[in-house]
């Protein structure tokens, strides 16, 4: 295939294809993009996390990012020129409240209310995120999501930040990716706080869910609607044929997907990961489930990729491991499956929500991008799409009820412990001279959406 081929390769779908309802957007995260040196924000505990050597890829962090607080305004172009409907972002706990309490940073709420304004001027609905790991340094000297008081911090925070900004977003979660908040972080060690220590994660694991109640809460108070909780999930698939196996990938989905979606919906853990957490669950976890179940107005699912799991024979929970898989794989080195996306609609609107909107709130691809002739070729990235969207529209045409979808990401950015590697943009980012340039799947969206 040329690159003259690659440029101009389609997305197979138009708007028309979709309900008149159904939004398409992208999405970013305020550490990943943002600078967390500028503007006022605190030092989160991803900035020492990333000073730890060892911690991230050639120490990398946050600091800079794609300069997006001082960008934003043409990061926004972007956005609309794409023909997207909505941007899904997030604030900044760390940029709001620099000590995680008490008095909030007057330029951070200056900029989301800007940022939120910006969105409105160019037709985006804005969907914002209050969590998105970026947690105050001084709220993790506390112990972070091993507290049980980090429920009420974090519900104070989303007033602080929804008195400004709540009467413009057109939808608000609370929490990005439970899973990578308490398991990622706290049992393999792999993001901020660099933990692996069961009683911290079996805390984590159930904080992170009282405090996405308590802020619901707290949102609603304040007469807001259209309340979420975006969830991340992976497709979770035996090795091979064995009962272990079967065993131990169905252990790794209920840590994965099922703990968090069962603690909202119904009220319960499943009592196979609590056979291996309960000894460490913090006592009387079993009241909460009235707050952690506070009704929510839709659900997000973040999809990436599906995982293979076998036994590891260690005997100690969780007892299981990845192997590599055998299909194509991304830049992550993750597998791209498609129906993974299908199964996880379908499964979580039968299941559990029940009727409940359904949005994708991330699906993306790293490629390794390179600008070449002033262009980016990223034809992968177009597939992957076209893939995808046909998975959602396969789920929708079967009941489900999808009502957007959004693609990680905008930009290239800080890929977390991967630092500036991992490209998953429509518009690459030259991380010396800061310069953006759309590449092909920006072009394609865009010519699908105006379809």
């Amino acid at each position: 295939m040329s690159a003259t081929d690659t440029e101009t390769m389609e997305l197979e779908f138009s708007r028309t294809d979709f309900p008149d309802d159904f939004v398409f957007g992208t999405a970013t995260s305020s550490y990943q993009i943002e600078g967390s040196r500028f503007g006022g924000c605190g030092t989160s505990h991803w900035d020492t996390f990333a000073a730890t050597p060892g911690n991230t890829v050639r120490g990398e962090d946050g600091a800079t990012a794609c300069d997006h607080y001082h960008r934003w305004e043409s990061d926004l172009d972007l956005v609309r020129d794409a023909g997207f409907d909505c941007y899904r972002f997030s604030t900044s706990w760390s940029r709001i409240l620099p000590e995680g309490r008490g008095a909030p940073n007057a330029e951070g709420l200056d900029f989301y209310d800007r940022l939120v304004d910006g969105m409105l001027a160019r037709g985006l609905k804005p969907f914002a995120t209050l969590y998105h790991w970026d947690l105050p340094a001084p709220l993790a000297d506390l112990g972070g999501w091993r507290n049980r008081d980090i429920a009420g911090w974090f519900a104070d925070y989303a007033e602080v930040v929804m008195k400004r900004i709540g009467d413009r977003v057109a939808t608000a979660a609370t929490v990005n990716e439970p899973w990578c908040v308490a398991w990622l972080s706290h049992f393999m060690g792999e993001h901020a706080p660099g933990l692996r220590d069961i009683r911290a994660t079996a805390r984590a694991m159930h904080h992170v869910l009282l405090a996405h109640g308590r802020a619901t809460q707290a949102m609603r108070a304040l007469g807001m609607g259209s309340l979420g909780l975006v969830t991340n999930f992976e497709y979770a698939a035996p090795a091979d044929d064995s009962e272990a196996a079967k065993k131990a990938a169905r252990l790794y989905d209920g840590i994965y997907n099922r703990w968090f979606l069962g603690g909202v919906f119904d009220g319960a853990y499943p009592e196979d990961v609590l056979e291996g957490l309960g000894p460490h669950m913090p006592e009387g976890f079993e009241n909460d489930f009235d707050i952690i179940g506070t009704p929510v107005d839709w659900l997000g699912i973040n999809y990436y990729t599906r995982k293979l799991i076998a036994p590891d024979g260690s005997g100690q929970f969780p007892a299981l491991r990845e192997i590599e898989g055998p299909l194509p794989k991304t830049q992550m080195n993750w597998e791209i499956y498609p129906e993974g996306l299908h199964h996880f609609i379908t499964w979580v609107h039968d299941t559990y929500t029940k009727g409940l909107p359904i949005y994708v709130t991330e699906n993306g691809m790293a490629s390794p991008d390179q600008v070449l002739n002033g262009k980016v070729a990223d034809p992968s990235r177009i597939d992957f799409l076209n893939r995808h969207l046909g998975a959602v529209r396969r789920a929708m045409a079967g009941g489900a009820p999808v009502k957007g979808y959004i693609v990680w990401s905008l930009l290239d950015n800080y890929e977390w412990a991967l630092g500036y590697e991992k490209r998953f943009g429509l518009v690459h980012v030259d991380f010396e001279t800061l310069e953006r340039t759309p590449k092909a799947s920006w072009h394609a969206l865009g010519r699908a959406l105006r379809r």
